[in-house]
């Protein structure tokens, strides 16, 4: 979500908390599809969390569920999100790459993750949108000369679907563990990240944060409030 800020924080509990603050990305050393992807079946014993609430953590709607489940290899995290939504709004126009400025502003899945426990507030943002289109953005909310947003370039590679007779879509994302992490991945290093869902053509639009950011105005931009993802072994399926 393209907005940053100081990101005030609300005081109480606002609705239904998160189930768990942690989300296990499993190890996969099955084969890969043509395009570089685990094929769909390996989801489908993957552990994985789910959320349907709005950014402060309350107004449950079923009809916008998302779920999100990871695996990894050594050179890559692949994340997939399963949503069900009420309506779709994209855009029909992107770069060749299909990269799209401003891609918040139209239904996305967002990940935020953050891999460096020394620079919490340093971290990437990673969007996918029904229909492919794609952002990657280098985050520093530190201050200073590189404060703010810019392109990450990390060379992602995503693929997306619609099933508009179930009124679902799915996206999968693979994110080089070298756009991630400086120098070598370590699985055994718990890392910060959160999860996040967008939808409608115009306010008020639907915001979900997995780990509620509690903000007075949708802000996803909130990294104190990250959870925890833990790398697991897993194996061929």
């Amino acid at each position: 979500m393209g907005l940053l800020g100081d990101s005030p924080m609300m005081t109480g509990d606002a609705g239904m908390p998160p189930k768990t603050d942690t989300v296990t990305a499993t190890r996969w050393t099955g084969s890969m599809d043509a395009e570089g992807f685990p094929p769909d079946a390996a989801w489908e014993t993957v552990p994985g969390v789910e959320f349907d609430w709005d950014w402060q953590g309350a107004n449950d709607d079923p009809t916008r569920e998302t779920q999100v489940r990871l695996l990894w290899t050594a050179e890559t995290l692949f994340v997939e999100f399963r949503v069900k939504y009420r309506s779709i709004t994209v855009y029909d126009d992107a770069d060749s790459r299909g990269w799209r400025d401003k891609l918040w502003d139209r239904d996305v899945c967002e990940l935020f993750v953050q891999s460096d426990p020394s620079r919490p507030r340093k971290y990437q943002e990673y969007e996918v949108a029904p229909n492919g289109n794609w952002i990657d953005l280098d985050i520093n909310l530190d201050g200073g000369e590189h404060h703010g947003k810019r392109d990450l370039t990390s060379g992602l590679k995503r693929r997306a679907s619609i099933d508009d007779a179930a009124k679902t879509w799915r996206a999968v994302l693979a994110l080089p563990m070298k756009s991630l992490v400086a120098g070598t991945f370590d699985p055994s290093k718990v890392w910060r990240v959160n999860f996040f869902r967008v939808e409608g053509p115009s306010e008020p639009r639907f915001y979900a944060s997995w780990q509620p950011t509690k903000t007075p105005v949708p802000q996803f931009h909130v990294p104190e409030v990250f959870g925890k993802l833990v790398f697991a072994d897993g194996g061929k399926k």
